[in-house]
């Protein structure tokens, strides 16, 4: 495989208008999303390599007969259980019969409390939504954390917004909430008639709830509260009920990251009718697991959450879909198996060579900042000297022993895995912080950094071409990984991760100045994105996207310098018409290539932090002047930007 196929570039595109038609116009010609996907790109065409080589796992482990216990005997017969659609259908609502029991016999507040804690054990969104993690400021310690939750919409503006696609959308939904009741046993014009409470009391806690932007802020997110002080905040919640259910113990203090929606939850459970409430609960069991029961349901919901939300006419295969839910609840098993047969340890070993480099690149360009002063300086060169990385898979694998898997039921599989893993949660805290836990499967195609870790990882899954490869010259390969990793060394100082130290630990390490300064850098990048048009008059939200935007960027000069200094000493080749800097920054903007359907772009403008891979590619490059001198970027060039004009912050 080539490391830039000449193909895929358009050559009828100058690169200094659109650099990102032009490393992806040929590309994009031959490679039409596919009917099963919202969108599609380097990513995804990686992902759906790791996709064969593990179905290969899955269909070995499926047919042989594994000691009982065994991951092998676990992730086989998960998937068999996912392929045994006979089963699934037969079974049809029969699997959640339980669940749906306990809600319909609830009588009291108590009671309430009780099943609202089952369903958070169960991954289910209902109203809000627990998770043990680090203190942010004190990441030697675990806590337990509040956050809203409980909508069926992807995001609080969708039930806010009064557009007329906004509004058209909440009518779809509207009817999705029906179809998912009618086929959990209402009566047509019931499923109707509660599905406009549903959507009434989903709309209610959407308006209570912060913004996505709003959520950026890490000292508005961070609100430490004493039990005396949670049970002031909401007085009509059984906290004691809570907490014994969830199998807390011995606990003084929370986080509530939003406490005026936690405020309007208390309110919520007494003063909306116990019949409503039940009814929304029911239909948020049956919406969260309807992908793991028969057919209708699986139909439906891929029909709104699909084709309304994100334009895709056509399910994915039945073993991809199998395959991605075991890898869901059984990520570090199915990991194991994959690193064993597919991860070189050559790899692993050249990743750190570029890492160090990176950050040494890094380093140096801290030491030579003009607008930072000397000790922030140097709380920064500690910062980054005490990140550490992980490549690959982690040291120590996750014990599965108490997940009981079997053949028999998808569903119940599925909330096994959630109970387990609630567990596994829950008891982490009173204990010492595991500073070798991962928080994602090694087969995954993506990327990290931790801000209370303070560290970077990188699974084995993204260690690939064209991201990564041991025959990929210098200048791909540090375009590629080594804009990646120089994106995640660059998160511990964006505007989020700037707020915490070296130990994880939020702090503020600036001068007033200094962060005066930063903000001030910061603001080009957010105007740069806010004018950047997505898709019909909808523009990207510079505020959003501005951790991933100062990464970005970030990443790409560290990687530029890193780069030159790796092949001061080598002689320059052209390679297919194309310099070695050519190369480089083609090498970066492979990685970012994608498209996507309209509906799937619209929900990423208005939900991601990530900026769409367009604005990824071409806004970064229109901010160095390397590029300018490699492509004769000039005066009238659609990318040209003026020198005062350019974003430089990192």
């Amino acid at each position: 495989m080539k490391a830039i196929n000449p193909k895929d570039l358009d050559r009828k595109t100058r690169p200094t208008d659109d650099f990102f038609a032009f490393i992806s116009g040929g590309w994009a010609k031959r490679n039409p999303i596919p009917v099963t996907e919202t969108r599609w790109g380097t990513f995804y065409e990686i992902i759906d390599r790791n996709r064969k080589s593990l179905k290969k796992i899955l269909e070995s482990a499926m047919r042989i007969k594994s000691l009982r216990g065994s991951i092998t005997q676990k992730v086989g017969d998960f998937y068999f259980s996912a392929m045994d659609t006979k089963s699934v259908n037969r079974a049809g609502l029969q699997p959640l019969a339980g669940v749906l029991q306990r809600i319909d016999e609830i009588k009291t507040i108590e009671a309430l409390i009780e099943v609202i804690t089952f369903l958070h054990q169960l991954e289910v969104a209902a109203f809000w939504f627990p998770h043990v993690e680090q203190d942010d400021k004190n990441s030697e310690k675990y806590i337990l954390r509040f956050y809203q939750h409980g909508l069926g919409l992807p995001d609080r503006d969708y039930y806010t917004r009064t557009d007329s696609r906004s509004l058209a959308l909440k009518k779809k939904y509207l009817k999705h909430i029906a179809t998912i009741l009618k086929l959990s046993g209402y009566r047509p014009r019931d499923a109707i008639r509660v599905a406009d409470k549903i959507l009434a009391l989903e709309t209610r806690l959407a308006h209570a709830s912060m913004t996505n932007v709003e959520r950026r802020d890490v000292h508005k997110m961070y609100n430490e509260m004493s039990l005396v002080k949670l049970r002031k905040l909401t007085p009509n919640m059984p906290w004691d009920i809570y907490f014994r259910n969830l199998g807390v113990k011995n606990i003084s203090d929370v986080i509530v990251s939003q406490p005026n929606f936690l405020k309007e939850v208390d309110l919520v459970l007494h003063s909306v009718h116990l019949d409503d409430i039940k009814t929304y609960l029911k239909f948020h069991v049956v919406n969260g697991y309807a992908g793991y029961l028969s057919e209708p349901f699986e139909k439906e919901v891929f029909w709104f959450y699909g084709t309304v939300m994100n334009g895709v006419k056509k399910m994915k295969p039945r073993w991809k879909r199998a395959l991605s839910m075991v890898d869901e609840s059984l990520g570090e098993a199915l990991g194991q198996l994959y690193v064993d047969k597919y991860f070189p340890p050559q790899s692993k070993q050249r990743m750190m060579e570029l890492i160090e480099n990176i950050r040494n690149a890094y380093r140096e360009r801290i030491k030579n900042l003009n607008w930072m002063t000397e000790g922030t300086k140097r709380k920064a060169l500690t910062k980054l000297s005490s990140i550490v990385y992980k490549i690959g898979y982690p040291d120590k694998w996750r014990d599965y022993s108490k997940l009981d898997v079997t053949r028999d039921s998808l569903a119940q599989n599925v909330m096994n895995a959630a109970l387990f893993e609630s567990q596994r949660e829950i008891s982490k805290l009173g204990k010492p912080v595991d500073r070798k836990e991962w928080h994602m499967s090694p087969p995954t195609v993506n990327a990290y950094y931790s801000q209370n870790m303070n560290e970077i990882v990188f699974p084995a899954g993204i260690l690939q071409p064209p991201f990564f490869s041991e025959t990929a010259d210098d200048a791909v390969n540090y375009g590629a990984i080594g804009s990646v990793i120089g994106h995640e060394l660059t998160h511990g100082f964006d505007d989020q991760g700037c707020h915490f130290d070296g130990k994880g630990n939020m702090r503020n390490w600036w001068t007033t100045e200094d962060r005066k300064h930063f903000e001030k850098k910061a603001e080009v990048l957010i105007q740069q994105y806010n004018e950047f048009v997505a898709i019909d008059d909808l523009h990207v939200n510079g505020k959003l996207t501005l951790g991933e935007n100062i990464a970005d960027l970030g990443g790409l000069v560290i990687a530029y310098d890193a780069f030159r200094l790796a092949s001061k000493s080598k002689k320059e080749k052209v390679i297919d018409g194309l310099t070695p800097v050519q190369r480089f920054f083609i090498g970066f903007a492979i990685g970012e290539r994608g498209i996507y359907r309209p509906e799937a772009l619209r929900e990423r403008v208005l939900t991601d932090p990530h900026s769409p891979p367009k604005a990824r590619v071409n806004i970064p490059v229109s901010n160095l002047s390397e590029f300018y001198e490699a492509f004769d970027c000039k005066p009238g060039d659609a990318l040209y930007r003026a020198e005062e004009e350019r974003a430089k912050i990192w």
